[in-house]
């Protein structure tokens, strides 16, 4: 399990594709952060993270099926999945080895933001900033990527094209994150069932925890959304 892990991320980091991913997600994070005017966190008047904590599930819409859609739809065109059936693992251990390299990786993509809490402490002027709230939106930010990053890989293994698992997984991540939203607010559901539907989508219960109060009933929501995608793509694989 763990070989396959750092075959992938050896992988991702043999060349500049991977540095490339983890620059374009701090430049245009930073570029809506400190250089719009309608986004610069320098025009609230208080220290805050919060538009940091809005913008980047947005980015990780694409970011983490990017680096998800090769997961399995590469192993299928080359072939080299049959190599991997020949391994001593059963297909829990390939799917999770290659989950592990997924969150390992996006971990080192959330670690550089951190440079943000400094400069956002730095530009206080009482020198302080609100801790609990932002260690709160960082693991509703962690729980995002682990949801978006098993949607990605169950899509991947149903195809052998890496482009159309991008667009498969990224097409998951946005209904899966605002579709329940949105179709919460139709005329037909409001001031009935519009917040039961609202709550199926992701972007409830990450607004939830990003509040700074870890609730039983959304990590129960992440931790069942990572758990069905990976049975899934474990239940495809043994098809194959």
């Amino acid at each position: 399990m763990w070989s396959i892990c750092k075959k992938d991320i050896r992988q991702f980091f043999s060349n500049l594709t991977g540095y490339i991913a983890i620059i374009l997600f701090l430049l245009i994070n930073g570029m809506f952060l400190f250089l719009l005017q309608d986004s610069s966190i320098l025009e609230y008047g208080y220290a805050s993270l919060d538009k940091f904590f809005e913008l980047a599930p947005w980015i990780f819409l694409f970011l983490v099926p990017a680096i998800s859609m090769r997961s399995f739809s590469d192993e299928f065109k080359t072939g080299t999945f049959e190599i991997l059936q020949t391994k001593p693992l059963s297909s829990w251990q390939i799917v999770f080895g290659k989950y592990m390299s997924i969150l390992i990786i996006i971990f080192f993509v959330i670690i550089p933001t951190c440079i943000y809490i400094i400069t956002i402490k730095s530009l206080s002027a009482t020198g302080t900033i609100d801790s609990g709230g932002i260690a709160g939106s960082y693991i509703g930010l962690v729980l995002l990527s682990a949801a978006f990053a098993a949607i990605s890989i169950c899509c991947s293994s149903f195809t052998t094209n890496a482009i159309v698992s991008f667009l498969l997984s990224a097409f998951a991540c946005l209904i899966l994150y605002f579709g329940f939203n949105g179709l919460s607010k139709l005329p037909i559901f409001i001031g009935g069932a519009d917040y039961y539907i609202e709550m199926l989508g992701i972007d409830f219960h990450y607004k939830s925890i990003s509040r700074g109060v870890l609730d039983s009933r959304d990590l129960i929501y992440f931790i069942s959304v990572v758990c069905f995608s990976l049975l899934v793509t474990i239940k495809n694989l043994r098809k194959k």
